[in-house]
């Protein structure tokens, strides 16, 4: 059971929830929701224990799973291997490590004391259902759609979609009682949100999940918290019936604070009128106090909804015809080859859609062309006046210290004034310019990404799932915003629409690199690779 009482959370100065209490208990799933930069991230990392609350408390009642909307793994993991990472989540992977170094040194010495310790670690080993633990663990990794043969591998070989759906794997496998979830569907193709889907549908613990997936939210949670305006609101049933209800609400409190606005103008018109008078001065007391009471107790009129971002790219500079040749790359992690002798060209204003499995090199061909890792053996060229700019999925060029403004300064030499307004464009307007990235929420990230990304005026833009941890709005704004940018661009995506909307003249396949026309035909395969 998961409990919070006065729970309050800050960010960047800002209080985005005041004196909450809700109870979350087994059996329970909760979707959080809200718009971007409500404060669900930092709600779900209070709740969590990543993060101190304000004020109030939160209180746990056994075992708690987290999945960050960004997970990172640690530079002493990246060598672990990834089925090993999984079953660490309820401490197999030690005790298998327990038991082989007991096995060995009952081998060298085996002395009674020894045998003795070798033969506890095993039944400790059975205990926690190490025997099945290795089966149901690749049940759940397969689920997600993550293959057999990637279980071998490194933690840190695997692409930033691979090592989320290993991060959502483990956490499923451990068994907790509490699940905090943000963003669970990110890069998860379509058989694999089915089957979360289902895994979540059929979960006993108690559930918080934080997504803009609709179909995930109205095939599994059975309540809604709405927040806004660092308040809490709960809505029984689906994300579709909290839809209909909150607007009911906001229409039967738009009235209620209508009328009570006319109220309180009626009583200020009396003590006006009598408030001079010495023998209506007592009476004219009395309505003041009225009018505080009314302030006090009463409803507040629902705040207008923010209005959806307008993305505006500025014109691409002029480059030459030949935009970025790519020559018999080829790449590799210590193994055989994840893709090699892969060759396009792309000229001025084409449009190129990568596509492949999760695993296929999507991402770590991208980071190639953009500098940001080496191949094993061929070449990049870039063409005459050409600048590229690059979207990483995982928002590596987001530094938790250092400040928005601080952010966009470095993507651009342009006036303050020209920067904040481009922050602005992208919603981070006001004193949030002023706030550590850390602060921000997933989609926030995207958008300061976004916005750097705007102020470099590059003309090839290369975007690794440019749409993730977007709300519905803002991904449409950035969707038709690039749809009618005439530069060059290299594209991944899971999200079919945003795909539909740029119309790529041309796709490559990962691995084997076979370069076709584009056709629309391919847009059922989009959410699957």
């Amino acid at each position: 059971m998961l409990q919070a009482r006065g729970l309050s959370v800050e960010v960047g100065g800002r209080l985005t929830l005041a004196d909450a209490s809700f109870t979350v208990r087994a059996g329970d799933i909760v979707g959080l929701v809200g718009r971007n930069g409500a404060g669900k991230t930092s709600l779900l990392r209070v709740l969590a224990g990543q993060a101190p609350a304000h004020g109030g408390l939160v209180t746990v009642t056994g075992r708690l799973g987290y999945l960050d909307q960004d997970p990172r793994s640690r530079p002493e993991q990246a060598a672990k291997r990834v089925l090993d990472h999984v079953l660490s989540g309820r401490g197999i992977d030690e005790l298998v490590e327990r038991m082989e170094k007991l096995r060995l040194r009952m081998e060298e010495a085996p002395t009674t004391a020894n045998v003795a310790r070798h033969a506890r670690a095993h039944d400790e080993y059975e205990r926690e259902g190490g025997y099945a633990a290795d089966a149901e663990a690749r049940r759940i990794v397969a689920g997600l759609g993550l293959s057999a043969d990637r279980l071998e591998l490194p933690l840190g070989v695997l692409s930033g979609g691979e090592r989320r759906r290993a991060e959502l794997a483990r956490i499923l496998f451990a068994g907790s009682d509490v699940l905090l979830l943000d963003e669970p569907t990110n890069h998860l193709d379509t058989d694999a949100k089915v089957w979360l889907t289902g895994f979540l549908r059929g979960y006993r613990g108690a559930l918080v999940v934080v997504s803009h997936d609709i179909e995930l939210l109205d095939e599994a949670i059975t309540r809604v918290l709405h927040l806004d305006e660092a308040d809490v609101v709960e809505y029984r049933g689906t994300y579709t019936q909290y839809v209909a209800a909150r607007a009911a609400d906001e229409v039967r409190l738009a009235k209620q604070a209508e009328a009570q606005a006319t109220e309180v103008k009626r009583l200020q018109t009396l003590v006006d009128r009598f408030g001079a008078k010495a023998s209506k001065a007592s009476m004219a007391h009395s309505v003041e106090k009225r009018i505080v009471r009314i302030q006090r107790e009463g409803v507040d009129a629902p705040k207008r909804k923010q209005q959806a971002i307008a993305v505006r790219l500025p014109e691409p500079p002029h480059s030459g015809r030949v935009v970025l040749e790519v020559e018999s790359i080829t790449k590799s992690y210590g193994g055989p080859p994840i893709f090699s002798d892969i060759d396009f060209a792309l000229e001025r204003g084409e449009r190129l859609m990568i596509m492949g499995l999760n695993g296929a090199g999507k991402t770590s061909l991208l980071r190639i062309i953009a500098g940001r890792s080496d191949q094993d053996a061929g070449e990049v060229r870039f063409g005459l006046n050409v600048s590229a700019g690059y979207y990483a999925q995982e928002h590596e060029n987001v530094d938790g210290s250092r400040d928005l403004l601080s952010h966009i300064q470095e993507a651009a030499d342009q006036p303050l004034a020209e920067l904040r307004g481009l922050l602005g464009m992208y919603g981070l307007s006001g004193d949030k310019a002023f706030q550590d990235a850390g602060t921000l929420s997933g989609g926030e990230k995207t958008k300061l990404s976004l916005a750097m990304l705007t102020a470099g005026r590059h003309n090839l833009l290369l975007l690794d799932e440019p749409t993730n941890n977007l709300d519905p709005p803002s991904r449409t704004a950035v969707a038709h915003a690039l749809a009618g940018w005439k530069g060059t661009m290299v594209l991944v995506s899971h999200d079919p629409d945003f795909v539909r909307e740029l119309a790529p003249q041309r796709v490559l396949l990962m691995p084997d690199g076979t370069l076709d026309y584009w056709s629309d035909d391919l847009l059922d395969l989009v959410s699957m690779a």
